[in-house]
């Protein structure tokens, strides 16, 4: 466990720190420093009690020479080691979502699904001490994987977990900010709105062009306005001054991504310009072309 819940700035390594070890060709393990065990790889053993009280950015080697750099794990670290018990979002993702959904110290979100956690992880770390993550899962076994992951980074009091059919709706109200991670997002939007505080947050992660079409209409539906869609691609580039080009590997597309303000609208008194921006006559249309269509087909 470790002793603090946020990441230490301690010039060197004690016991109960989070810890990362750095290898050959990258090769990477984050644990728990604890006095008297041992950390067991493929390139031999290193004792805890060796790396105690050294120097973070130190060079040491295991049992049978192989060389490691003793380092602080970042988040993006610590998320890409998560254990999987489905996709997790990548930290591309996750960073965008945080400063688009306004995540800071002190908020209170709600998401569906758990997953494996990785984005519980980020929310706890970023909502501070004083925020509250609820985290609603349908699958209790999937959520267990992610309440370690909490438990083993000292966050556990951060996250309230709920093994919950969100279709039942959610128990808490006037949250600042609400992410969905399931498939069929555009059939609980009228209950994000119900717990969603006026002007809250919502943001969503969607896999196919359908799905967004779809969650695009119930928003317009549900009164959400400043609508973005958006994914995002991360390419590297070797970091070497000689040969400097772009790497062969590339994080591409992996999700839609969709975000929206939840607004009141007094239809009594509209500015019809301000509801051109935000896509409601638009919607008005389609759904009138539906009705026609519709009746088309009865009267057929």
């Amino acid at each position: 466990m470790m002793e603090s819940t946020e990441f230490q700035n301690k010039t060197a390594a004690n016991n109960g720190d989070l810890v990362q070890l750095v290898g050959l060709r990258h090769k990477s393990f984050i644990f728990t420093l604890e006095k008297g065990k041992e950390l067991h790889t493929h390139r031999g053993v290193v004792k805890h009690d060796d790396l105690i009280g050294k120097l973070w950015g130190t060079q040491i080697f295991s049992h049978n020479g192989s060389p490691f750099f003793l380092l602080q794990p970042s988040l993006p670290d610590i998320l890409k080691n998560t254990k999987r018990a489905t996709q997790i979002m990548y930290p591309k993702e996750i960073g965008y979502i945080l400063l688009h959904m306004g995540i800071v110290p002190g908020t209170k979100v709600i998401e569906a699904g758990t997953g494996s956690g990785s984005f519980t992880t980020a929310l706890a770390y970023y909502t501070g001490e004083q925020g509250k993550v609820i985290s609603y899962e349908i699958k209790a076994e999937t959520q267990q994987i992610a309440r370690k992951s909490i438990d083993k980074l000292g966050l556990s009091d951060r996250v309230d977990f709920k093994v919950k059919d969100i279709s039942q709706g959610f128990d808490e109200t006037d949250v600042d900010a609400i992410f969905l991670d399931v498939a069929n997002a555009y059939d609980f939007m009228h209950i994000v709105k119900r717990s969603l505080k006026p002007g809250g947050y919502f943001g969503c992660i969607l896999p196919t062009t359908n799905q967004v079409i779809k969650l695009l209409i119930t928003l317009r539906q549900n009164d959400f306005a400043f609508v973005d869609v958006c994914d995002i691609s991360l390419k590297y580039y070797k970091a070497e001054p000689l040969r400097f080009r772009p790497a062969d590997r590339m994080i591409a597309h992996t999700g839609y991504l969709i975000f929206a303000r939840s607004v009141s609208i007094d239809r009594s008194a509209v500015d019809q310009n301000l509801l051109d921006e935000i896509g409601l006559p638009v919607l008005q249309q389609e759904m009138q072309v539906s009705e026609i269509e519709s009746r088309n087909d009865s009267e057929e």
